[in-house]
C-alpha cells in the first residue's frame, strides 16, 4: 500500500493530465488484447491502434481516490443536491415527461419521482453527462489503478462490446471519470444488461433519447428488486447505543422487530418482519439515525453510498410536493 501511494504521487507530479502512454506496448495490455481477440473475435490491429492512442488521465486517478461520498458528511453532501433549483428543474422534468414517466412507473413499479431524482442527481437532468473520453478513463483505471484494476478492466471489455453491439463510435463516447455514460450515467456493463429501447425505435440510446433513459432507469431498479408501494427509509431514534450501525453496512440484515428490541424507536408503522439496516449520519444538527429498508438498498445499487441514496430519496420527496 505504501509503495502504491508513493508511485501514484510520483505519477501525478511527473505526468501531466492526458499523456499518451502508448498502452499498446505494455505486456498487460497486450494480454488484454489477446483475450478480446480470443473471446470476442475483435481485430487485433484495430485494438492495438486504439490503445496506442489512449491517454493516461492523471486527473482520473486523483478523482477516483477521493470520491465525495467517502470524504463528505451528510451535512456537507445534502446541500449539493437538495437545493431549490434542482428541485424546480425536477418538477419541470416530471411535467414535461409525465406520460413516459407514468408508463415506466406502471410497467416497472418504480415511482416517477424516484426516476426523476436519479436523473437529477446524476446529470442535472441531462445537462452534465461527463467530459472524459470513456475509453481513456477505463484504460487508465484498468491498467494504472491497482486497487480496482480488475473491475475497470472488465468495464473496458464491456465498453468495447457495447460500442460494437450498438454501432457507436468509441472515440465519441464521453462520460464521468469512472466511465459512467449518458444521461443516467450507466457504466458499460449496466448499459448492456439494463438499458431498454423504451420507445421501440430499434435503438437503446441513453445519450439523447429521454424515453430510453427513463425506461432504463426504471428497469434497473426493477431488476435489482424494487418493491412497488413499499417504504424506503425513515428517521428513527435510539434509546441506547447500538453497535452495528454506520454508513457502509447497507444491506438489510435485521428485521424491524429485532431493531425495536435493541432500542430503535420508529415514528411510523412498519411491518415487524421487514428487513432493514440502521444508518448513522452526521447531519446539520448532529448525529442522525435512519432505518433503511429494501427499497433504500436498491437505490444504493446505483451508487453504493448511503449519502447518495438518501439524497436521491429526499430529492424525490421534494419533487413530488405540489
Amino acid at each position: 500500500m505504501k509503495y502504491f501511494s508513493i508511485s501514484l504521487i510520483i505519477c501525478l507530479i511527473l505526468i501531466p493530465p492526458g499523456v499518451n502512454a502508448n498502452y499498446a506496448k505494455r505486456a498487460d495490455v497486450k494480454g488484454f488484447i489477446d483475450e478480446m481477440v480470443e473471446k470476442h473475435q475483435f481485430d487485433r490491429e484495430q485494438l492495438a491502434e486504439k490503445f496506442s492512442r489512449a491517454k493516461k488521465l492523471t486527473d482520473v486517478l486523483e478523482s477516483i481516490a477521493k470520491p465525495a461520498e467517502k470524504v463528505l458528511t451528510w451535512k456537507q453532501y445534502r446541500p449539493i443536491f437538495i437545493k431549490e433549483k434542482r428541485i424546480l428543474l425536477g418538477k419541470k422534468f416530471l411535467r414535461e415527461h409525465k406520460e413516459v414517466l407514468q408508463k415506466a412507473e406502471d410497467q416497472f413499479g418504480v415511482p416517477k419521482e424516484i426516476i426523476t431524482a436519479i436523473i437529477g442527481v446524476e446529470t442535472y437532468y441531462g445537462r452534465y453527462s461527463g467530459k472524459y473520453d470513456v475509453f481513456d478513463s477505463l484504460t487508465t483505471l484498468g491498467f494504472d489503478y491497482p486497487p480496482r484494476a480488475n473491475f475497470f478492466r472488465s468495464e473496458l471489455e464491456q465498453l468495447l462490446l457495447l460500442t460494437r453491439e450498438e454501432d457507436v463510435d468509441i472515440t465519441t463516447v464521453r462520460g464521468s471519470y469512472a466511465g459512467a455514460m449518458g444521461i443516467p450515467q450507466f457504466i458499460s456493463s449496466s448499459y448492456r444488461h439494463y438499458a431498454v429501447d423504451f420507445d421501440n425505435d430499434g435503438k437503446r440510446d441513453l445519450w439523447t433519447n429521454i424515453d430510453d433513459v427513463i425506461g432504463s432507469v426504471a428497469n434497473y431498479f426493477s431488476k435489482h428488486g424494487w418493491k412497488k408501494g413499499e417504504s424506503v427509509i425513515h428517521r428513527v431514534q435510539l434509546k441506547k447505543a447500538i453497535a452495528d450501525i454506520g454508513r457502509t453496512n447497507l444491506k438489510p440484515g435485521k428485521s424491524i422487530s429485532e431493531y425495536q428490541k435493541l432500542g430503535v424507536v420508529t415514528n411510523v408503522s412498519l411491518p415487524d418482519e421487514a428487513a432493514a439496516t440502521l444508518i448513522e449520519l452526521e447531519g446539520l444538527h448532529g448525529i442522525e439515525h435512519w432505518m433503511g429498508l429494501k427499497n433504500f438498498y436498491v437505490i444504493t445499487r446505483y451508487n453504493h453510498s448511503a449519502l447518495y441514496a438518501l439524497a436521491v430519496y429526499q430529492l424525490s420527496q421534494e419533487i413530488s410536493k405540489q
